[in-house]
């Protein structure tokens, strides 16, 4: 009897740690196996592949990959599982149970490690650390991705650049570069993304679930980084220096993009025509030159649009539509976004200011435009003598100074 009302309080208590990395357990069994993880002993093999495991129970389950065997099948669909715990886990696709909730902000998850890693974006906890270099990390896989940065085994290489990866997951993504394929599109706006964790990061647009929140200000991101970025608007930290003119940056990617400027590399090449370009956005720009790429077009004229909130605005030509007004002067717009920027007309608002100098701009690609002076780049570039422009109209200027000799 007293063993048995030990055994309900350890199950509470959690009474067994594990003196190497703290980890607590209601049952001795389960430290003893957990122990296991960290000793890298692997007791139990399979006879077939050699695959080995540090609990019988795992052997167990993975014997039925050889034997074909799913005992677990599901009423609906009539898909089977190996083990009944999936199942479980598998007919909340049909149900849409999600009886996991964060006591933090309620959402609700199908899985219970979903929840747990989820957490981590509360607590701030990354119990996962790299033993080379001591980096931290929230979950396994990342370390693992991690991990590879340390190794010079690359053995999955492509065959149109030759450039080679530590990961095949890594190099399907890198080929999509090549093929231009957009697996992932989104139900709503038909955009379309080369990796899953883009468009679910895209969603929250349409969601409006902007997760991470400023302190300072309230102004909300989409992802951690770009709230991290923004950070630095407020403490004026610049930490990424250019060794040859000391222009300092806000983050490193632009300080990249701005020692092309004294190196003058051109990274990225079109496989067409080969001309080359400093960023990846200037090539993908340029390739719609060979392409004509157009998707959206116009059933009344038949006019063609890269994008689909193009079509949008061209389509108030026809009809004549302006259902957004501005609440100060009064006068109509066709498209919302134009409302938006045309109020700070009235307010003086500009949102959009240069992390290098601190001047301010009132739209984003006035603000894009300054940081070429920055940054040097000059993406329009002409078909007839290769001069390159900080703007598309200064370009287009040019061109017409060829057409009229």
């Amino acid at each position: 009897m007293s063993k048995s009302k030990h055994c309900v309080g350890a199950q509470f208590d959690k009474d067994f740690s594990c003196k190497i990395c703290g980890r607590t357990f209601s049952q001795e069994g389960n430290l003893n196996r957990h122990i296991q993880s960290h000793s890298g002993k692997k007791p139990y093999s399979c006879e077939m592949c050699g695959t080995s495991f540090t609990q019988k129970s795992h052997l167990k389950t993975h014997m039925k990959i050889h034997s074909g065997e799913r005992p677990y099948s599901c009423e609906v669909c009539s898909k089977s599982f190996t083990e009944k715990w999936i199942l479980t886990q598998h007919i909340r696709t049909h149900t849409g149970e999600k009886p996991y909730s964060c006591e933090v902000c309620e959402k609700s998850f199908a899985q219970k490690s979903p929840l747990k890693s989820h957490m981590r974006i509360h607590t701030g906890e990354k119990p996962y650390f790299c033993e080379v270099c001591g980096k931290v990390f929230s979950e396994k896989w990342i370390l693992n991705q991690h991990n590879l940065t340390h190794t010079q085994n690359r053995p999955y290489s492509c065959e149109i650049c030759g450039v080679s990866f530590p990961v095949k997951g890594n190099l399907s993504q890198h080929i999509r570069t090549h093929t231009g394929e957009k697996p992932y599109s989104c139900e709503v706006c038909d955009t379309s993304f080369t990796q899953k964790s883009n468009l679910k990061t895209h969603m929250r647009i349409h969601t409006g679930d902007m997760t991470y929140t400023c302190e300072v200000c309230g102004k909300t991101f989409l992802q951690k980084s770009n709230l991290n970025q923004h950070l630095k608007t407020h403490t004026g930290e610049k930490p990424f220096c250019c060794e040859l003119c000391e222009i300092c940056f806000t983050n490193k990617q632009r300080l990249v993009m701005h020692m092309r400027t004294h190196t003058g590399e051109k990274p990225h090449s079109c496989e067409v025509c080969g001309k080359k370009f400093s960023q990846k956005g200037n090539l993908m720009q340029h390739f719609k030159t060979h392409t004509g790429e157009k998707p959206f077009s116009c059933e009344l004229c038949k006019s063609s649009f890269p994008k689909k909130q193009h079509l949008i605005v061209h389509m108030a030509k026809h009809t004549g539509q302006k259902p957004h007004a501005c609440k100060v002067c009064g006068i109509f717009f066709a498209n919302k976004s134009h409302v938006k920027r045309h109020i700070r007309i009235h307010t003086g608002e500009k949102p959009y200011s240069c992390d290098i100098c601190g001047k301010s701009f009132a739209e984003s690609s006035k603000s894009r435009q300054h940081m070429r002076l920055h940054t040097g780049e000059k993406p329009f570039s002409c078909k007839i003598c290769d001069k390159s422009f900080l703007i598309k109209s200064k370009m287009a200027d040019h061109v017409h100074k060829h057409t009229k000799k």
